[in-house]
């Protein structure tokens, strides 16, 4: 079971609702950083541990600095993402670079960096070398294992995805990077998102480590580093379990003792790219309801849209919701809690069980700390909402201030543009 608790007391929590505009994110400054320390030490008999934080989780400074002072590196997939790990001083090997479709400036920016470049298509072997007129002393390769894996339910059937090299490509990509004077490889995959069964990363642990053994008997090249990739899910749901991560580390830790030292890869770094374990838990979207109606249907209107968070939209995916004050009070009236924006799916909870909620109460929606701000858009021209952090000492900070109309109006090109309002 999942507990669904709020970071501060509910009477600390309306007020701190009713002092900043809504929607806004909070985020658990102490919470993180303890989380960021038990991943550590989970993996901390693996050679070299790093976890590379999804960037594309939690894209704030403030955030991606926290996890640098663990030794966290950032996991980046475009250009504003490497120059958002610069700015929170994370550079060289710390980043890990995997990108898709990659257009070769974003190929220069991380080769400048000093960033690890893993390439998700040997294609882009030549792209990689027309853009930096060389090749790195460091190369990876995203493995796509086919039909040797089957993906999980989000990501899907490997074959039909666009990533990585295939069981056919993968050897040959190391043979041409050896011919061209690369000195130091490292293995990467994802075929997993936000799972729950830990065994499934103990196995593609297994699928890797015996791909580095065939790689090293048919080219010779050494892979010094395995790249999990992320893909370790949270307990959106009350219902649910979090994953057995100490279970995971005691089985990757057999497997790296049954197969990596006898072939002669010990020490082999085990590196992950984790961003939603992370964070996710220790983010909430902090609403106030605007409207209860009845229709066909008893509906809660809130001054969050799925602008702000779209994954139940999305995906359908589950997201708890607190009603402030109201947490001990029986869960007797069913509602969609929903949003303003011009689109039916725009809805936070369908059916959903909850206390009575009147005008004006405070609605928390949990687990929003990955993937929540990140994928906010701005149709209807909805406003981003702002960001805040929990302070360890219980104070609150701005990490990012809510948009403005001239912020969503500055790339415009038009007389009168700007105005004040």
């Amino acid at each position: 079971m999942s507990e669904k608790t709020l970071p501060m007391g509910h009477g600390d929590f309306l007020e701190l609702a009713y002092q900043l505009p809504t929607p806004f994110y909070l985020y658990d400054e102490k919470a993180i950083v303890d989380n960021a320390r038990r991943f550590n030490q989970l993996f901390s008999w693996a050679p070299g541990f790093r976890n590379y934080f999804a960037v594309k989780a939690c894209p704030n400074p403030t955030i991606l600095k926290l996890l640098e002072k663990e030794g966290f590196g950032c996991d980046c997939s475009s250009l504003p993402e490497l120059l958002l790990s610069k700015a929170s001083g994370i550079t060289g090997e710390r980043i890990m670079f995997t990108s898709n479709d990659t257009p070769e400036e974003e190929f220069r920016a991380a080769y400048e960096l000093g960033a690890i470049i893993n390439l998700d298509d040997i294609t882009h072997i030549e792209t990689l070398e027309n853009a930096i007129g060389t090749v790195p002393e460091t190369i990876c390769f995203r493995y796509n294992p086919g039909k040797n894996r089957t993906g999980n339910a989000i990501i899907g059937n490997p074959v039909e995805a666009k990533y990585g090299l295939t069981d056919d490509q993968i050897v040959e990509g190391y043979r041409i990077m050896q011919d061209k004077g690369v000195k130091h490889f490292g293995l990467h995959t994802m075929v997993a998102s936000n799972e729950l069964d830990g065994s499934y990363i103990v196995e593609t642990a297994r699928m890797l480590f015996d791909l580095a053994v065939r790689i090293k008997k048919e080219t010779g090249a050494t892979i010094e580093f395995i790249d999990m990739g992320g893909g370790i899910g949270i307990p959106y749901r009350p219902d649910q379990d979090a994953m057995d991560l100490q279970m995971v580390s005691d089985g990757m830790k057999a497997l790296y003792d049954e197969i990596i030292v006898p072939s002669g890869l010990d020490p082999l770094q085990i590196v992950f790219e984790c961003g939603r374990v992370i964070t996710g838990p220790y983010g909430y979207l902090v609403s106030k309801v605007l409207h209860v109606t009845k229709k066909y249907k008893d509906y809660v209107g809130i001054d969050a849209s799925m602008a702000d968070l779209m994954r139940p939209a999305l995906y359908g995916a589950y997201h708890h919701i607190t009603v402030v004050g109201k947490e001990k009070n029986f869960h007797d009236h069913l509602y969609d809690v929903t949003g303003s924006l011009c689109e039916n799916n725009d809805k936070f909870a369908i059916d959903r069980e909850l206390p009575k909620v009147e005008r004006g109460d405070v609605l928390v929606i949990h687990d929003a700390g990955a993937h929540g701000h990140s994928m906010g858009f701005n149709y209807n021209a909805k406003l981003r909402s702002g960001e805040y952090l929990l302070m360890g000492d219980g104070s609150v900070k701005m990490i990012r201030r809510a948009q403005t109309y001239d912020d969503y109006v500055a790339t415009l090109r038009f007389e009168g543009a700007l105005v004040e309002v």
